[in-house]
């Protein structure tokens, strides 16, 4: 089977999900993680967890959704959501994002602090996002002990010495459709380790797509390992099985 590591169907009307689930699992992908991006956000992917048996939830709060400071309170809120149920795999989705129109970066990096310790409190992995912010996000992450509870760097689209970097920490790099387009991703793909790779789709609602059908959804991550074994001359089958297996020894064996 596949999975998809990293997707945002909790923003998604509820009664669109069946049809989008149907058709991820009609490509394979049989497991999905759905991440949080604010308490509310986290809330919900934990109760879309429960009722959907192929939905795992990523509880975080997403660096461009900040307000006001990760505080003691907000921690105990998110540890408390996270210990709410088994399906909650990962700390999910954290991180650094250096866009001018983002939060202060102070703000944004005790944040992601307090998220890797939530995480290894807990003992979850952390799936953290980077926006031109790799050196910090690194930096922070070494800081922090990541590789205590391991974790995912979110839609990869780095080069060879950052994904190295992660992957020495004990990380894995996450690949999405990027990947179909971008000479340079594809170069790295095919040089790291498979047993570095998970596979997602980041998928959410875009309707500023002109057609429906051409929004990104779960079932794209099948695209995603279509790809990524033409570029390293192997069998999709093993991509398959190996990013699958990747993302099961990540979340230490929560994902069933």
């Amino acid at each position: 089977m596949l999975a998809d590591s990293h997707c945002h169907l909790d923003q998604f009307p509820d009664e669109d999900l069946p049809e989008i689930i149907g058709r991820a699992e009609e490509a394979g992908v049989a497991a999905m993680i759905v991440a949080g991006t604010t308490l509310e956000s986290s809330r919900r992917c934990v109760a879309l967890a429960e009722r959907h048996p192929s939905l795992y939830a990523g509880v975080g709060a997403h660096p461009t959704d900040l307000e006001s400071a990760f505080d003691d309170e907000a921690y105990a809120r998110f540890r408390e959501l996270a210990l709410s149920s088994p399906k909650v795999v990962v700390v999910s989705e954290t991180g650094l994002d250096y866009l001018e129109t983002s939060p202060d970066r102070n703000l944004q990096d005790a944040a992601f602090r307090q998220q890797i310790r939530l995480a290894r409190d807990i003992g979850l992995p952390v799936v953290f996002h980077s926006r031109e912010a790799h050196e910090d996000v690194l930096k922070v992450l070494m800081e922090e002990r990541v590789w205590e509870v391991g974790g995912i760097f979110h839609y990869f689209q780095g080069d060879q010495a950052t994904a190295v970097a992660a992957i020495e920490m004990g990380l894995c790099i996450s690949l999405a459709r990027p990947l179909l387009r971008l000479p340079e991703l594809q170069e790295v793909a095919r040089k790291i380790p498979l047993g570095s790779i998970v596979l997602e789709s980041d998928s959410f609602p875009q309707p500023f797509k002109k057609h429906r059908h051409n929004w990104t959804e779960p079932r794209h991550v099948a695209e995603v390992a279509e790809r990524l074994a033409e570029l390293r001359g192997i069998e999709v089958a093993e991509v398959m099985e190996t990013t699958t297996a990747n993302l099961r020894e990540v979340t230490k064996g929560r994902l069933g």
